[in-house]
């Protein structure tokens, strides 16, 4: 297996990653004409984030996006992880362990790094058995959140 940074023509995989992702956990719809131009951005302006891609012989099987928070009271970036897929066949092999373990190495390594965050589905069991299993645990706090834009639920579909 080997763990690379996602370049433009990974959009497509990427793309459909993000699609089933949000059809899974959350029961979403994505709108392509937001998710595309959205992955687009990151790739023009590496300073919004960073996609990881897993290869299984040259072909992509796996992904995860960064992005980053400032934290005053520790003078460094966190990590947050985000758009964790990889795809059904390859589940339970290891492979969201080695882009987390990717990513925990490059993070040691850079002293701007504080920290990695991610949030989950609070009922999604298996997900947090292995977040906690790769030395994660449950933070104090309680994620809120306002949204202006984004997918559309099943129920609101239709």
């Amino acid at each position: 297996m080997k763990i690379r940074d996602a370049v433009p023509g990974d959009l497509e995989f990427i793309a459909s990653c993000n699609m089933a992702l949000a059809a899974e956990t959350e029961d979403q719809i994505l709108d392509r004409t937001l998710l595309v131009p959205g992955i687009r951005a990151l790739f023009q302006n590496a300073a919004r984030g960073r996609y990881y891609i897993a290869e299984i012989n040259g072909r992509p099987v796996g992904q995860l996006l960064t992005t980053y928070e400032w934290s005053d009271w520790r003078n460094g970036t966190f990590l947050w992880i985000q758009s964790v897929y990889v795809l059904p066949t390859h589940r339970r092999h290891g492979v969201f362990r080695a882009l987390y373990q990717h990513l925990r190495e490059q993070a040691r390594t850079d002293t701007s790094v504080c920290g990695i965050r991610l949030y989950a589905d609070r009922g999604n069991s298996r997900a947090l058995a292995v977040y906690e299993r790769l030395g994660m645990h449950r933070s104090n706090y309680t994620l809120l959140e306002e949204v202006f834009r984004g997918p559309v639920s099943h129920a609101e579909a239709g």
